[in-house]
């Protein structure tokens, strides 16, 4: 496939979000010369900054960072948004211009997990068939004549919940998964390390060893070190289902893999546009195209999420866990696919060169390619790479507290 069709194909799949001119936009970008900056959409350009505030975790430790943005003077812009957006496209970049990176930096990266009734189902199928997809058909099929009840109307630690689980550990029918979908503990886990997230064009990484996985299109909370939520972006929670499934034990090798979390392009702060109720009510699109013709599409609708975006939130930090840079939390996903890619039964799974777009009307599209983690470019900029190129560019105490 020649770089001007695969950048086309990228653009193709790339949806802006519908109010975008009307929104607070900020991410990070790499600027050839200098290294990372923080970067602010405004009028459909991109303004550096980072001379300001170095690091994403700082601006959002503010009380206000939207009037912050606003009262900030604007220098000439660094890059259009368009250009900026094109210019992502690993496949194809000139890295004589900017690039976008994820909008994070120094946050840890949690990821809360079996949040909708469809994605626990299919937790537990993974469990039951040993992570092997060709028993996955059989095994949903028995789940749900065992379970015979709607679970997406449980209510999670509830009285029903509790006698739900009474009738299964009574059929042998009980799982981890539904511990954790119905019970009155979230999963809230690790997904990545601090800085490792890769952003809009870039490769993501499945293990070269996973012969069953898919992406998982997500909602992706941005939390200051006091628990405030203080906006959201889109983000693929890659997921290896032949590691978990054969043990949940294994979830830090199906989940945390190199260039395993993507998100981006930006993180949309609250202001008067943009709040927690248009996260509750995001609808996330998903569509998988393979360089062998096949399309995948799904969706996944938070109205139908089994706990609170911001329960979530209090279940991830709180007076037994802090988080002083900051935290991003996935919120989980609808999205299972059943869909078969090469034998019937044997359900879906990615190729290398598969591009993957993530998409919502308040979010607009993250996009990126599938590769192997042992492929995809090395993650080399940790904490003290970071404070080293920000000290040389005397940026470090701009990276503490704004300026």
């Amino acid at each position: 496939m020649s770089h001007t069709t695969t950048l086309t194909t990228l653009s193709a799949l790339n949806v802006a979000a519908q109010d975008l001119a009307d929104g607070t936009w900020i991410s990070r970008a790499w600027i050839p010369g200098a290294g990372p900056a923080v970067v602010l959409l405004k009028d459909a350009n991109v303004y550096d900054i980072s001379a300001r505030v170095a690091t994403v975790s700082a601006l959002l430790e503010l009380d206000d960072p939207v009037a912050y943005l606003r009262s900030l003077p604007l220098e000439a812009p660094l890059i259009s948004f368009d250009a900026l957006l094109l210019n992502s496209d690993a496949s194809v970049r000139d890295e004589t211009r900017p690039w976008l990176l994820a909008p994070i930096d120094l946050q840890a990266v949690k990821a809360a997990g079996v949040t909708f009734a469809a994605s626990m189902l299919e937790r537990v199928v993974e469990e039951q068939a040993k992570g092997d997809p060709a028993k996955a058909d059989s095994m949903r099929a028995t789940l749900v004549e065992s379970i015979g009840a709607d679970l997406g109307e449980i209510v999670p630690g509830s009285s029903q919940a509790a006698a739900l689980k009474a009738v299964l550990i009574s059929q042998g029918m009980w799982s981890q998964y539904l511990e954790v979908g119905i019970g009155p503990d979230a999963e809230i886990f690790t997904k990545a390390q601090p800085l490792s997230a890769v952003g809009y064009g870039a490769d993501v990484g499945i293990h070269p060893k996973s012969g069953w996985n898919n992406p998982e299109p997500e909602v992706v909370l941005a939390v200051s070190s006091r628990g405030k939520v203080q906006g959201a972006t889109l983000g693929n929670d890659v997921n290896l289902r032949d590691f978990e499934g054969r043990s949940a034990l294994l979830l830090s090798k199906a989940k945390d893999n190199n260039a395993s979390t993507a998100l981006g392009p930006f993180i949309r702060l609250f202001d008067e546009t943009f709040g927690i109720e248009d996260v509750r009510s995001a609808e996330v699109a998903l569509r998988v195209v393979g360089e062998d013709g096949f399309v995948m599409d799904g969706s996944s609708s938070m109205n139908q999420i089994s706990r609170d975006p911001l329960d979530l939130v209090a279940q991830t930090l709180n007076e037994n866990h802090q988080y002083p840079d900051g935290f991003v939390l996935f919120l989980g996903t609808l999205f299972a696919p059943k869909q078969d890619r090469d034998l019937p039964g044997a359900g879906f799974t990615h190729k290398v060169g598969d591009l993957v777009a993530i998409s919502s009307a308040k979010f607009g599209t993250l996009v990126n390619r599938v590769t192997t983690s042992d492929r995809a470019p090395a993650w080399q900029m940790g904490y003290r790479a970071l404070l080293d190129n920000l000290n040389g560019r005397g940026l470090v105490s701009a990276a503490i507290k704004p300026r």
